[in-house]
């Protein structure tokens, strides 16, 4: 009953942005925003995470898996919208509320890493997956066009470690981050102009 009552007052806070907000897109066009990341197999037991007239991050659908959609934030100006596996909420609702207080981007880095290492932040599973859609929007037919780059999350992980390089290898994996509790593994497919 409360993940009822949570959808149904995201769904209100979402429909009442018309109005008071009209850069927030509805109901239908977050979830579908959310979803653009999402392997196949994973979309329909994700919950999806989109934002209020106020900006905040709420749920507008319960999920049953084990991946967290986030809608793209309308306040930004480049669209992006990711899915991710949930033992990375923690570390990604933390981002959120830092950057919501407007502390730097490097700032936001730090101490949630200093955070993990002490013990305040979980620090997400070994070798959870991030999935970020990158590109353009249509709201007319509720479609993107873009691409999709994957992120590993490796915790304390480095070249040494992993084999991997510190230097972007395009189209193939990199280690950003190494020995941090947040180090990741990156891949960004080429794009179509390479």
């Amino acid at each position: 009953m409360k993940n009822a009552r949570s959808i149904v007052s995201s769904a209100l806070a979402l429909s009442a942005c018309g109005g008071a907000n009209a850069q927030v897109p509805n109901l239908e066009e977050q979830t579908a925003q959310a979803l653009l990341a999402a392997p196949a197999d994973k979309a329909a037991e994700a919950r999806l995470l989109g934002y209020a007239a106020d900006g905040s991050v709420v749920e507008i659908r319960a999920g049953s898996g084990d991946f967290v959609c986030l809608a793209a934030n309308p306040a930004r100006e480049r669209f992006s919208s990711s899915c991710y596996h949930a033992s990375l909420e923690p570390y990604f609702a933390r981002g959120r509320e830092l950057s919501a207080d407007s502390v730097s981007h490097e700032d936001r880095y730090r101490i949630r890493w200093e955070e993990m290492e002490s013990g305040a932040l979980a620090t997400p599973a070994a070798s959870a997956t991030q999935y970020v859609f990158d590109g353009l929007w249509d709201s007319e037919t509720l479609t993107g066009e873009g691409r999709v780059r994957w992120v590993i999350y490796v915790p304390g992980a480095t070249a040494a470690s992993t084999g991997l390089s510190p230097e972007p290898q395009p189209g193939g994996p990199w280690i950003m981050n190494p020995g941090t509790p947040g180090a990741h593994i990156m891949i960004v497919p080429p794009s179509n102009d390479q």
